[in-house]
Protein backbone atom coordinates (compact mmCIF):
# COMPACT_ATOMS: atom_id res chain seq x y z
CA UNK A 1 0.00 0.00 0.00
CA UNK A 2 1.32 3.36 -0.71
CA UNK A 3 0.53 5.99 1.90
CA UNK A 4 1.46 9.57 1.85
CA UNK A 5 1.39 11.63 4.39
CA UNK A 6 0.85 15.83 3.82
CA UNK A 7 1.27 18.18 6.86
CA UNK A 8 -0.09 21.30 5.69
CA UNK A 9 1.74 24.53 7.35
CA UNK A 10 4.26 22.55 9.69
CA UNK A 11 6.37 19.60 9.59
CA UNK A 12 4.74 16.12 11.82
CA UNK A 13 7.09 14.76 13.97
CA UNK A 14 8.50 10.82 13.22
CA UNK A 15 6.96 9.36 15.91
CA UNK A 16 3.34 10.53 14.47
CA UNK A 17 4.10 9.08 10.88
CA UNK A 18 5.22 6.40 12.32
CA UNK A 19 2.21 5.85 14.16
CA UNK A 20 -0.02 6.52 11.42
CA UNK A 21 1.84 4.25 8.64
CA UNK A 22 1.84 1.54 11.11
CA UNK A 23 -2.16 1.86 11.48
CA UNK A 24 -2.75 2.49 7.82
CA UNK A 25 -0.67 -0.71 7.28
CA UNK A 26 -3.18 -2.69 9.99
CA UNK A 27 -5.81 -1.95 7.38
CA UNK A 28 -4.61 -4.10 4.92
CA UNK A 29 -5.89 -7.11 7.11
CA UNK A 30 -9.72 -6.39 6.86
CA UNK A 31 -9.22 -5.70 3.06
CA UNK A 32 -6.16 -6.58 0.68
CA UNK A 33 -7.49 -4.50 -2.09
CA UNK A 34 -6.30 -1.13 -0.87
CA UNK A 35 -4.39 0.54 -3.14
CA UNK A 36 -2.84 3.18 -1.15
CA UNK A 37 -3.70 6.59 1.45
CA UNK A 38 -3.29 9.80 1.74
CA UNK A 39 -3.11 11.79 4.82
CA UNK A 40 -3.92 15.36 5.30
CA UNK A 41 -2.70 16.71 8.37
CA UNK A 42 -3.87 20.29 9.58
CA UNK A 43 -4.33 22.71 12.41
CA UNK A 44 -7.61 25.37 11.81
CA UNK A 45 -7.46 28.46 12.98
CA UNK A 46 -10.83 28.61 15.50
CA UNK A 47 -10.85 29.22 18.92
CA UNK A 48 -11.47 25.85 20.74
CA UNK A 49 -9.42 23.43 21.38
CA UNK A 50 -10.70 20.78 19.03
CA UNK A 51 -8.17 22.82 15.94
CA UNK A 52 -6.57 19.74 14.71
CA UNK A 53 -7.66 18.03 11.28
CA UNK A 54 -7.27 14.91 9.83
CA UNK A 55 -8.21 13.53 6.71
CA UNK A 56 -7.46 10.01 5.35
CA UNK A 57 -8.34 8.84 1.77
CA UNK A 58 -8.29 5.70 1.28
CA UNK A 59 -8.08 4.55 -2.69
CA UNK A 60 -10.04 0.96 -3.01
CA UNK A 61 -10.94 -0.30 -6.52
CA UNK A 62 -13.63 1.06 -7.28
CA UNK A 63 -14.36 3.80 -5.28
CA UNK A 64 -12.23 6.03 -2.66
CA UNK A 65 -13.26 5.70 1.26
CA UNK A 66 -12.49 9.73 2.94
CA UNK A 67 -12.92 10.22 6.31
CA UNK A 68 -12.41 13.82 8.14
CA UNK A 69 -12.36 14.00 11.90
CA UNK A 70 -10.98 16.59 14.23
CA UNK A 71 -9.85 16.81 18.37
CA UNK A 72 -7.37 18.26 20.34
CA UNK A 73 -4.74 15.75 19.13
CA UNK A 74 -3.53 14.58 15.55
CA UNK A 75 -3.37 11.78 17.58
CA UNK A 76 -6.33 11.11 19.11
CA UNK A 77 -7.57 12.43 15.52
CA UNK A 78 -6.42 9.76 13.80
CA UNK A 79 -7.65 7.13 15.93
CA UNK A 80 -11.26 8.43 15.45
CA UNK A 81 -10.44 8.09 12.20
CA UNK A 82 -9.12 5.20 11.61
CA UNK A 83 -12.09 3.62 13.65
CA UNK A 84 -14.63 5.03 11.02
CA UNK A 85 -12.20 3.82 7.88
CA UNK A 86 -12.03 0.35 9.56
CA UNK A 87 -16.37 0.29 9.45
CA UNK A 88 -16.23 1.69 6.32
CA UNK A 89 -13.53 -0.58 4.93
CA UNK A 90 -15.67 -3.61 6.73
CA UNK A 91 -18.81 -2.79 4.98
CA UNK A 92 -17.18 -2.47 1.58
CA UNK A 93 -15.67 -5.42 1.84
CA UNK A 94 -19.14 -7.55 2.73
CA UNK A 95 -20.93 -5.13 0.12
CA UNK A 96 -18.40 -6.78 -2.35
CA UNK A 97 -18.23 -10.40 -1.23
CA UNK A 98 -22.37 -10.26 -2.15
CA UNK A 99 -22.02 -9.60 -5.35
Amino acid sequence: MDIKINSVHFDADQKLTERINKKLTKLGLFFDGIIGAEVFLRLEKVQSDDNKVVEIKLAIPGSDLFVKKTSSTFEDAFNKGIDSLTRQVTKHKEKVRNQ
